[in-house]
């Protein structure tokens, strides 16, 4: 029989009574370095270092063929919460091995115990050897009006996240950084993210950030009101065409996005709110237009706005590849950029804007010409003026909407 042991955070003192007693009647013991120094004093159990499946699989056999019976696989934590189980239990099942599961004391409970903060309130994240988009996840949480849980260790870890935090203009976000947890070096420092980033915790550490603050505007999406952003001189896309941009790129959440030519930046804010958990990129040549993408991002809270300042495709080169484009400016390079699209990501959902009817000649020749099935739709609008006591209707130009790759 093999149990997998969830071994809380790592002193023996924070093990449940069943996973201290599998432990002490095990014959072998396998799992990472610090865990098998973690195992109670007395045990004599044979110790064998190993983490990957494989690995662990090549130790049990051999160690069965020696005549073994009684294996342990100590897991980090809990058993449950990203867990180097959901690997194993496969190759102990193809293997035909007998296998039992021993939840353990997760870091995340142990964290909520010193704060005083149920952890049901928590989303929760693994930045421990893989990639993890901090503002983003804050992002989501404060959709689901939760604080942010974040394991790390790895290439991320507490500074890391904290930079990504700071460079995206939430520096001043609370963050708690609880170190080596259960241990008697144990350590949870309150600290703004713009104080974190430059703090050198110890490996053995875990962060909950706190819920976002309101932003100045918290409105639904599709459809901000033009007067709740701030336009300055630079042309901006109005109310209703914007609803219909974000209903036929239809960006869901955790997509990234592109808009090329962002001006105002009221197009991306809105793709941006639809997209949170995701990135979007406002591609922009004009600098008055830049600051006007930085103000209305702060503005409404959308701190997944990545601002790039320079000329399309030039600019595009270093972006991820996108899920969806909106492309309200091309200053002649239309082709160009739709090029650098579709090398980056051939499905990408592609919309182009156009006002002039010989721009949208350009654009259907573009699209097709590179193997996108072209759609058009019309957009027009008025809106009622008060002449006395008449309304009058003041009509907006018409706005042409080409899609490419969604929808055609």
């Amino acid at each position: 029989m093999v149990d997998l042991v969830g071994m809380g955070p790592g002193s023996y003192g924070a093990m449940t009574r069943e996973t201290y007693d599998a432990v002490g009647n095990a014959e072998v013991i396998i799992g990472a370095k610090r865990l098998l120094e973690s195992v109670p004093a007395g045990s004599a159990a044979e110790k064998c270092a190993a983490v990957m499946p494989a690995d662990i699989l090549e130790i049990i056999k051999k160690k069965q063929s020696e005549g073994k019976e009684r294996f342990v696989v100590a897991m980090s934590g809990d058993t449950g919460f990203y867990s180097g189980t959901r690997g194993l239990v496969p190759v102990l099942k193809e293997a035909g091995i007998d296998y039992r599961i021993m939840p353990g004391i997760s870091s995340v409970q142990v964290m909520s115990a010193r704060l005083a903060d149920p952890w049901q309130d928590w989303n929760l994240y693994s930045a421990h050897g893989k990639t993890c988009d901090a503002v983003a996840a804050v992002m989501e949480s404060a959709y689901l009006g939760k604080k942010t849980f974040f394991l790390t260790g790895g290439e991320l870890g507490p500074a890391d996240l904290a930079k990504q935090l700071t460079d995206a203009g939430l520096g001043s976000l609370k963050l708690w950084i609880g170190e080596n947890l259960s241990y008697e070096n144990e350590k949870i420092t309150e600290v703004p993210a713009e104080e974190a980033k430059d703090m050198d915790p110890d490996v053995l550490a875990v962060v909950l950030a706190d819920r976002l603050p309101e932003p100045e505007y918290n409105v639904p999406v599709p459809g901000i009101p033009d007067d709740l952003f701030v336009r300055g001189k630079v042309p901006m896309t109005k109310q209703d065409v914007r609803s219909a941009i974000a209903g036929r790129l239809a960006v869901k959440p955790g997509e990234t996005v592109w808009d090329v030519g962002a001006g105002t930046g009221s197009v991306t804010v809105e793709l941006a709110l639809m997209a949170r958990g995701g990135k979007t990129f406002a591609v922009e040549t004009n600098p008055e237009g830049c600051g006007l993408i930085e103000t209305n991002r702060k503005r409404f809270g959308a701190w997944n706005i990545s601002i790039v300042e320079g000329m399309a495709p030039e600019a595009l080169q270093d972006l991820p590849a996108p899920d969806a484009v909106f492309l309200g400016g091309t200053k002649g390079q239309m082709g160009p950029i739709l090029d650098i699209i579709k090398e980056k990501n051939p499905d990408a959902r592609v919309l182009i804007s156009a006002i002039a009817v010989e721009t949208l000649g350009e654009a259907l020749k573009d699209l097709e010409s590179r193997g996108w099935d072209a759609g058009i739709a019309q957009i027009q609008s008025s809106y009622g003026k008060k002449v006395a006591r008449l309304n009058m209707m003041m009509a907006n130009n018409p706005i042409f909407l080409i899609s490419g790759g969604h929808d055609a």
